[in-house]
């Protein structure tokens, strides 16, 4: 693998744990609109894609109604379900101080993708966050991992992408960089080695040695 000089990050799921938010901003909205008819598991497959999209599969008159009642709950109850996952900030911190141009590359917005950086203290490691509002095409699509690279400077050949779903691998093989699948995602090891990811990690120190900041 040529060396690695650049590490795109999925936001939610793999840096900081918004699982619970992210269900509970869902069964709010939809019990709202469509009282009764989803569960915790049925929620839990829309995490990932963009809200637009899991809202468009559910009630299509009725999306940006669903949208801001989802936001707004989402964003008031932030710092008080998100919550950290063991060795990411370390980690991070670690691959900061030796130098690897690090960015985020959300399907949130930029202000909700801020709050969750800003609350787990992550923000001063990142120089770029492309969020939902930063591109025309969300992950699979390459062009937010794109985006990313220009604005960090840096070349596919000596990237990659890591992340806890199918689209945030997806992504990164659209644009044919390694990519990085992680254990902990909520969808379950089965799901996630479905994904293809050229590498699984089980927690965010493994990333070290696949990137050679070990060594250094």
């Amino acid at each position: 693998m040529p060396t690695i000089d650049t590490i795109l990050f999925d936001l939610d799921g793999t840096l900081i744990n918004t699982n619970d938010l992210i269900i509970e901003s869902f069964l709010h909205t939809l019990d709202h609109f469509h009282p009764g008819e989803y569960n915790r598991e049925k929620v839990i497959e829309f995490i990932g894609p963009p809200l637009v999209d899991s809202f468009q599969s559910v009630d299509p008159g009725r999306v940006d109604e669903m949208v801001t009642h989802y936001r707004e709950f989402n964003h008031r109850m932030h710092d008080e379900l998100v919550t950290e996952y063991v060795g990411v900030y370390e980690t991070i911190e670690r691959l900061h101080k030796q130098g690897y141009k690090l960015a985020i590359v959300t399907t949130k917005i930029r202000k909700t993708a801020l709050m969750g950086l800003q609350l787990m203290k992550l923000d001063q490691f990142f120089d770029v966050v492309i969020g939902l509002d930063d591109v025309k095409h969300a992950k699979p699509h390459p062009e937010p991992l794109e985006k990313a690279l220009e604005q960090l400077g840096s070349k596919k050949k000596s990237s990659m992408m890591v992340g806890d779903s199918h689209s945030d691998i997806l992504s990164g093989k659209n644009l044919g960089i390694p990519t990085v699948a992680v254990a902990w995602s909520i969808k379950g090891m089965d799901k996630v080695k479905s994904f293809g990811a050229d590498y699984i990690i089980d927690e965010m120190a493994e990333l070290l040695p696949i990137v050679g900041a070990d060594h250094k």
